[in-house]
């Protein structure tokens, strides 16, 4: 099996930084770091300072640690994290990048020190590959799906129209 271990260069897609618009919470917020980010705080003045003042991913990230946590961050930052993802990939030239990766699998290299979403030398928890290659199969499955009632229904026109 193959890997990719760093997203940037061609897999650059891959990261939390690519513009990739996200719709939560009735804002629109202009990448995955921008949402996670903003979602540390229950405070809707802060979604929105998010959405529409931060303007870089960057930004977004390094504003995330200024901001109180809401108590059950821990808890839910991996599910927050997937359903971003997931809104991101709905994009279909995003989603079609994703399902071009195949069975590669998926390691949010960095040298930055991140080895809860990410690897360092190798080592760390890689929550973000994990989710990304779990979100990939997912979209997988949903496009096999599509295409197999788009089949079906090609086939279902032709008999009536026999």
């Amino acid at each position: 099996m193959n890997a990719i271990t760093r997203f940037s260069g061609e897999y650059e897609f891959l990261s939390n930084f690519y513009p990739s618009p996200i719709i939560h919470n009735g804002l629109l917020f202009k990448t995955v770091e921008h949402a996670f980010q903003a979602e540390k705080s229950v405070d809707e003045e802060i979604w929105k300072v998010f959405a529409y003042e931060v303007y870089t991913p960057g930004d977004a990230k390094r504003k995330g640690r200024l901001i109180t946590m809401r108590p059950d961050w821990d808890e839910i930052k991996y599910d927050r994290m997937k359903l971003f993802v997931h809104k991101k990939f709905k994009l279909p030239p995003l989603r079609k990048f994703l399902l071009d990766t195949g069975d590669a699998h998926l390691e949010e290299g960095n040298n930055h020190g991140d080895t809860t979403w990410g690897t360092v030398n190798g080592k760390g928890r890689n929550w973000l590959g994990k989710i990304l290659m779990e979100v990939r199969e997912e979209k997988r499955k949903e496009m096999e799906k599509k295409n197999a009632m788009i089949k079906n229904s090609r086939y279902l026109k032709g008999l009536r129209d026999e």
